[in-house]
């Protein structure tokens, strides 16, 4: 590791871009503490504690704290990242983007515009309602138009400023920079999770023994997330001898790699947009309807988690299936004297490799979902009080830690189902980037045995 690390400070190229990614990354963090104009901190601060456990705890991680203390990037890279899925998303039905999306990097080029637009469009939107939700609350000192309308301009540029930052990391710099601003965001709460700790055992709340039975499942969630990551179903693929020339070509034995998470973090994202919806309406519309609602879409609530578990393995069939064409794949084969050994081309290569990936991306959808809800089952528990009919006997019965969980909302927010597997997935592929740029100049990379695989490995 020493020796890695010396082997990238002689290498000039590499410590710039290393240099340029950390500089930007603390331009970001010094414009999550700029408050916008008009804001009572000490009211945002208690309206914001009664309203823990709802839609503000996650659109905070993705903001880096900024929504919290509603700064200028209080709408984080969220809006960048909506955009994104429904360009991707619109790639597949949409035929104009679809023919864009294989003109190479000319096609690239303008679906990035595009979602450059798009971007700035949902900002100003969420914006606009935020500015709306706020006024309601009471923590504007001088509510109107001209508070909507600043807020809009203000909120707006912030995350115009954000997208441009993180492109800039990803052109310059190392790693993918939208993906390592979040990450900054969410690892920056660390220190929060420690002092709440520290505070709760201070004063007694806490059990010490709690704090090792919290370290240890952290890092065990830790561990099982990089191993099925780096998880794959190999399918074998066997290439037919052809003669071209006087060269003979094929022969060779490959195999057809199929990660366990082959959709990633997106299906977990996907779910919690969905349950943020009618949320965030909830904030802007007060009637007796929206109020049950938001009430049973809040952590730990029943609805809400089966909803969120029933949105994950969904969204996790789905998007495989928009990603991955096991037709293209089973042609593709077969145009290049590619088979599967036992298998005949065609169609039947087509149904054995969508056999195979239907059933691991179940194996897949159930992972995100238990690495999605644990968090926050250790961070507010299961609330089967509100069960119809035999709740209160299950409350009765039930410990109570199972039905309030620990109480750590920071440490919830921190290692929640997206935040770990962002966390996790962008430390093993900026490591792995890193790694690479060494193997490339000859130099040795973090382990003498092996290489370190990212999730696009």
């Amino acid at each position: 590791m020493i020796q890695a690390l010396q082997n990238i400070w002689n290498i000039p190229d590499l410590k710039k871009r290393i240099f340029f990614m950390l500089g930007l990354l603390a331009v970001y963090r010094v414009g999550s503490y700029v408050p916008i104009p008009y804001i009572d901190a000490q009211a945002l601060q208690t309206w914001y504690s009664a309203n823990q456990g709802t839609v503000l705890d996650m659109l905070d991680i993705f903001s880096g704290g900024g929504l919290r203390r509603l700064t200028v990037f209080a709408l984080g890279i969220m809006p960048y990242i909506t955009a994104s899925i429904i360009l991707q998303l619109l790639t597949v039905v949409w035929p104009y983007l679809e023919k864009l999306s294989k003109e190479g990097e000319l096609g690239r080029r303008k679906i990035t515009t595009y979602t450059r637009y798009l971007t700035v469009v949902l900002a100003a939107i969420q914006s606009a309602t935020m500015a709306i939700a706020f006024q309601r609350t009471g923590v504007v000192t001088n509510p109107g138009l001209g508070f909507i309308l600043m807020t809009m301009i203000t909120l707006t540029s912030g995350t115009a400023f954000i997208m441009w930052l993180g492109e800039q990391i990803t052109e310059r710099g190392i790693g993918n920079g939208m993906s390592l601003i979040i990450f900054a965001g969410i690892v920056v709460r660390l220190p929060s999770a420690v002092i709440e700790i520290y505070r709760l055992v201070e004063t007694g709340t806490m059990n010490p023994l709690a704090v090792l039975v919290i370290i240890a499942v952290v890092l065990a969630i830790v561990a099982f997330v990089v191993l099925v990551e780096r998880g794959q179903r190999r399918i074998p693929v066997q290439y037919a001898k052809r003669v071209v020339g006087r060269r003979v070509l094929g022969g060779q034995a490959t195999h057809l790699p199929l990660r366990v998470n082959t959709s990633g973090v997106i299906p977990v994202i996907f779910a919690s947009s969905v349950l943020t919806f009618p949320q965030t309406f909830g904030m802007v519309w007060k009637n007796s309807f929206m109020t049950r609602v938001t009430d049973n879409l809040r952590s730990g609530e029943p609805v809400y988690n089966l909803l969120y578990i029933g949105g994950i393995i969904f969204f996790c069939y789905f998007y495989t299936s928009i990603i991955f064409n096991p037709n293209e794949i089973a042609d593709n084969m077969r145009k290049y004297g590619g088979f599967v050994p036992g298998i005949r081309p065609g169609k039947r290569t087509a149904e054995h490799i969508n056999s195979i990936l239907t059933r691991i991306t179940l194996v897949g959808a159930l992972y995100l979902a238990f690495i999605a809800i644990i968090p926050e089952f250790m961070s507010v528990g299961f609330h089967v009080q509100s069960i119809p009919v035999i709740g209160p006997r299950l409350d009765n019965i039930l410990p109570t830690f199972f039905t309030t969980g620990l109480q750590l909302n920071t440490l919830g927010g921190i290692f929640g189902g997206t935040s770990l597997l962002i966390l996790v997935g962008v430390a093993m592929d900026t490591v792995q980037m890193i790694e690479s740029q060494l193997i490339m100049r000859h130099y040795d990379g973090f382990l003498k045995k092996g290489r370190i695989r990212g999730r696009r490995n």
